[in-house]
């Protein structure tokens, strides 16, 4: 506790608080924050990007590149998990003695001034999960505050300040770093072995959850999925409430229609709202019903429910309609495990397309390897599979492992080093009829705003 403790004395009006990596996802809204909150912030980051134009538009010093000098006058420093102790700014800051904390360690203190936190987990559908539950707050006027690993329209950002007592709060495993929260409402979407870089297999990784779920007091609630075998023996010994199709969940989706877009959601035996959804596919009712979940633990009125639901269209990189090309509907997913796309495909193919075009980006070497069959698995079921080649993130190839190795596997599958040879040879082969989806948590979507161009 000494750690946070301390973090807490800095995070006060008047401080000055650096932050390293300041243009992240998860670094951006908590500089606003921050700021907000009547402190000076200032940070760097290796890159300029839509991020940190906005931050400096708003006022807040923005360095591009790591340099010691880049720390002077600050307090503290909080930094991002991809900067590590050999980062110049961190190291100056070490010998001068000025402490450093984790992004995580932040949010964590920011959530304790608030009566209500919601912390959404999962290996999937934190993102989706998270911005139906914003929906329906906002629907029901409770003016929450916001934290998504990604892009609302409704709040033209990935975040939102807001006046009221609830922060709505995705939650990662990746790093443990979820175990820094102080959630009151507690969400476990679902649990599968991934980040393998960090957590040595899929008990670890479950140790983890647990230990998450656990962090929940008594009055507060945990929410997890009834019917994902993983989760259910990993939260065992834990009273939780329960969610799912299958209706011995405490809530669960009743009238079901075939296109797995419209339902009733039972709560305890009792009609709580009716939902008709604008997203497809079997992991979208899973979202729905934990975010509704949510809802009837914070006593929101069901028909807020069924309207905040309504009016959610998707995330951004959620499977986004992103254009037309030569007649092929072209969107983009950040799927990025085998789970997740499963679940895509799954979807997609409800939606009546003739073909199927998938262009696939793994993300990290690891991740490839450790998952390399079930890729493979997943991608062998769509009409044409295009491979590029593996995002790094935070990895370098000590494996020697290439998309190449999983286009070997698939057959009619085509790899390409460079996104504009994706880009390329998508437009040589759309037509009307077909789905064209760009799919991974790197930078692939440029390939289909390539071919829309």
């Amino acid at each position: 506790m000494a750690i946070r403790n301390r973090l807490d004395a800095y995070l006060v009006p008047g401080k000055h608080i650096h932050l390293i990596g300041i243009g992240g996802v998860s670094m951006r809204p908590l500089g606003l924050v921050l700021r907000g909150m009547g402190m000076t912030v200032t940070g760097s980051d290796m890159n300029s990007s839509v991020s940190t134009d906005e931050l400096i538009a708003k006022g807040i010093e923005v360095h591009i590149g790591h340099n010691a000098e880049n720390i002077e006058g600050a307090d503290c420093i909080i930094r991002t998990a991809a900067a590590h102790n050999d980062n110049p700014e961190i190291a100056a800051a070490r010998a001068l003695g000025i402490p450093v904390f984790e992004r995580a360690q932040a949010w964590g203190v920011i959530m304790r001034e608030y009566k209500n936190a919601i912390c959404i987990s999962g290996t999937h559908g934190k993102t989706t999960t998270t911005s139906m539950i914003t929906h329906i707050f906002m629907e029901a006027q409770r003016d929450p505050t916001v934290m998504l690993g990604g892009y609302l329209p409704l709040l033209h950002a990935g975040h939102r300040v807001g006046n009221g007592d609830t922060i709505i709060m995705e939650s990662c495993e990746y790093c443990d770093s979820f175990l820094n929260f102080y959630p009151t409402i507690a969400i476990v979407n679902n649990i599968e072995a991934d980040h393998l870089d960090y957590f040595k297999d899929l008990e670890a990784v479950e140790r983890s959850f647990r230990k998450f779920a656990g962090l929940v007091p008594r009055t507060g609630y945990v929410i997890a999925n009834g019917d994902d075998e993983n989760t259910v023996r990993t939260l065992a010994d834990l009273h939780y409430i329960s969610f799912g199709i299958d209706p011995k969940n405490d809530i669960h989706a009743e009238k079901l229609s075939a296109d797995l877009r419209s339902f009733d959601v039972i709560c305890f035996g009792k009609l709580y709202c009716h939902v008709q959804l604008n997203v497809y596919g079997r992991h979208n009712v899973y979202n729905a019903l934990a975010a509704a979940a949510a809802a009837y633990v914070m006593s929101v009125d069901g028909e807020a429910v069924s309207r905040g639901l309504a009016s959610f269209y998707g995330a951004g990189r959620r499977m986004e309609h992103k254009g037309t090309y030569h007649g092929a509907e072209v969107y983009d997913d950040y799927a990025h495990h085998p789970g997740e796309l499963k679940s895509l495909i799954d979807a997609v193919k409800t939606m009546g397309y003739q073909r199927i075009i998938l262009a696939f980006q793994p993300h990290t070497y690891t991740r490839t390897k450790a998952l390399f069959d079930d890729f493979v698995e997943q991608l062998r079921r769509v009409d044409v599979a295009v491979l590029a080649e593996i995002y790094a993130a935070r990895e370098s190839n000590k494996i020697g492992i290439s998309s190449a190795d999983l286009a070997a596997k698939i057959e009619g599958s085509v790899f390409f080093e460079t996104l504009p040879e994706v880009a390329a040879y998508l437009k040589s082969i759309a037509r009307d009829g077909d789905i064209i989806l760009t799919v991974g948590a790197g930078d692939i979507y440029k390939a289909g705003e390539m071919l829309l161009k």
